[in-house]
């Protein structure tokens, strides 16, 4: 079954996070059997202010022999491949996925009328661009690169989808399709130890990467890998006066980044709560900064004040177009 598959794989990662960096904290969203709600697991993540989220799933289809094969990566935001069947074949996993909602009591009152069966349902997730789109992202490359020709051989590449689980989380945040259980091969290897291990090797090795790549972490603790030990599967908002931005003289600045979206947003949209903001293009995205200035002491006072509004932001250095997050 998939909880149990996943479970072992999430346990195993965690130990070997835990392993090799003593420093990083692990939260499991469940280290048992037992049901926890959508909305929980998120709940899990944001109150505990993580710095990642890893839902981790097996992926499946019905009526089919041996059927389509291989892991896939996830990362929140709307289909927008013209491939149709691919998009179809998306969202009926981001369905799947979504509807375990409906286990749940009372669970239309909860969610505020979402359906994962209604196409109309996900329009309202149509502002679900966030400041962490960008790590997100790094994180899934890392994942999608560590994991091919592994256990599960073929890759079916990375997506933006939207996961209610990820559009509810306050961080970077993906969530991995490890392989379907409905195709022979693939199940092979999610039920073998040899194969369950690979995969938490992999993920892990994708968590090393993203780590050293997020903060410069040194390589971690040279570790054994423990058979049965490793993340699986979102502070109320305060309104404040808007910050002017102040235009640096010099091509070196700093600032607050609020956000990052594929959309290229106007003067005077209403996310920015009347802050002037700086648009920084980095190939198709584009990253929102709000409360510049020249100097780093005075951005950062700047930001004490804005992250009352924008939680989720943190200060940047910009130079030649690039952005550079500040500790």
């Amino acid at each position: 079954m998939e909880k149990t598959v996943v479970l072992d794989i999430a346990k195993r990662l965690a130990g070997k996070i835990r392993e090799g960096y003593p420093d990083v904290k692990v939260i499991m969203t469940r280290s048992d059997d037992h049901f926890v709600e959508l909305q929980g697991r998120a709940d899990i993540a944001n109150r505990n202010k993580a710095n990642l989220f890893i839902s981790i799933h097996v992926n499946s289809v019905d009526g089919k022999r041996s059927g389509p094969n291989g892991y896939s990566v996830h990362i929140l935001g709307q289909y927008t491949s013209r491939n149709k069947d691919l998009y179809a074949g998306n969202m009926d996993v981001v369905r799947r996925e979504n509807s375990v909602i409906t286990m749940e009591d009372d669970y239309t009152t909860k969610y505020e009328g979402f359906n994962p069966n209604d196409p109309e349902s996900y329009i309202f997730m149509n502002l679900m661009q966030n400041a962490f789109l960008e790590q997100s992202f790094k994180f899934a490359q890392h994942v999608d690169r560590e994991m091919k020709g592994g256990a599960i051989r073929s890759s079916r590449g990375i997506s933006q989808d939207p996961f209610y689980v990820l559009w509810r989380t306050a961080m970077p945040s993906v969530l991995v399709e490890c392989g379907f259980m409905s195709n022979p091969d693939d199940r092979a290897a999610l039920i073998s130890e040899k194969g369950k291990e690979k995969i938490a090797s992999d993920l892990y090795d994708a968590f090393c990467a993203y780590k050293k790549e997020y903060d410069g972490a040194d390589s971690p603790t040279p570790t054994v890998p423990s058979p049965k030990q490793a993340v699986d599967e979102p502070a109320p908002v305060v309104e404040t006066e808007p910050v002017t931005a102040i235009e640096p003289t010099s091509g070196i600045y700093y600032a607050t980044q609020v956000l990052v979206s594929s959309k290229e947003m106007k003067e005077g949209d209403p996310f920015f709560k009347g802050n002037q903001f700086k648009a920084i293009k980095t190939g198709s995205l584009y990253k929102y900064v709000i409360g510049i200035s020249a100097e780093l002491d005075e951005a950062k006072k700047l930001f004490e004040s804005l992250k009352k509004t924008f939680p989720d932001a943190f200060v940047v250095k910009v130079e030649n177009g690039e952005t550079f997050r500040m500790r």
